[in-house]
């Protein structure tokens, strides 16, 4: 199973760079966040046109909204509790024998105080609902988790670490309760199970740099985890950094992995 996960701010409007995507990589599976649609408005027939035909849709007008798109038929689950405001944040499906959730964790504001910034607030009791999700789930089968989980964990998941520690996406706080919430849930992080820990690895890069590749001021955002015997069976971890390249592209890279079901 090739499964990838973008954010692709906008579904609509980015629906020829999903196709282009999908025709380059040969995704089985496509994990989706940051659609901007409602159910009803997601683009079925182009996904169906490229191969991708069964889709669970989680939407909400104008803001966030996550998918699942699929090649084989999938079981539809209900969705992780993980937004204690009820956005549509979070889908599950079974395909394969195995389930797969994609999560779109908000980005927190601009300010890392949860005394000022009620966004970062959120972002934190998402993260904290999460620990306590995964830790109820651990042990019930094969799982892969997807999405732009907007926290850079490690030092060199950041083009500074130094520089962004009170940033938000890198501040103690969000690394801490990312960590805690993969380790309570038993689950690995695919990236550095294929990329050494000192290698710089991101999927993210602002849309203020202007030439984004020459600056390479990017942060890892965007996450797979699975459970152990999947991380062992899983292969080709792929960041698909052209992508952030493509005409009006969205800011997020798409990632890619293989895994021998």
């Amino acid at each position: 199973m090739r499964i990838a996960t973008w954010n692709i701010n906008s579904v609509r409007l980015r629906i020829a760079h999903i196709t282009r995507f999908v025709i380059d990589a040969k995704p089985d599976v496509l994990c989706l966040q940051e659609i901007k649609c409602r159910d009803g408005e997601f683009p079925l027939g182009a996904f169906a046109d490229a191969g991708l035909r069964h889709v669970s849709v989680v939407g909400q007008k104008g803001w966030h909204g996550v998918a699942i798109a699929s090649r084989k038929p999938i079981e539809r689950l209900p969705p992780p509790p993980i937004c204690p405001r009820n956005e549509a944040r979070s889908v599950a499906v079974r395909t394969g024998g195995v389930e797969i959730h994609t999560l779109y964790v908000p980005a927190g504001g601009d300010e890392p105080d949860v005394a000022t910034n009620p966004k970062f607030a959120h972002k934190l009791d998402v993260l904290a609902q999460m620990k306590t999700y995964y830790a109820s789930r651990k042990g019930r089968g094969p799982l892969i988790v997807t999405g732009d989980l907007n926290v850079a964990p490690g030092e060199h998941d950041v083009w500074s670490h130094k520089q962004l520690l009170n940033v938000v996406s890198h501040t103690p706080a969000e690394t801490s309760a990312l960590e805690a919430a993969r380790t309570a849930g038993g689950l690995v992080d695919l990236a550095r199970v294929h990329h050494p820990a000192d290698e710089k690895v991101y999927t993210w890069w602002s849309y203020r740099n202007s030439d984004w590749a020459k600056s390479n001021r990017g942060r890892r955002l965007d996450h797979i985890w699975t459970t152990p015997e999947l991380a062992a069976a899983s292969s080709k971890f792929t960041v698909h950094a052209a992508c952030r390249d493509w005409e009006k592209p969205s800011d997020h890279a798409p990632v890619s992995v293989t895994i021998n079901i």
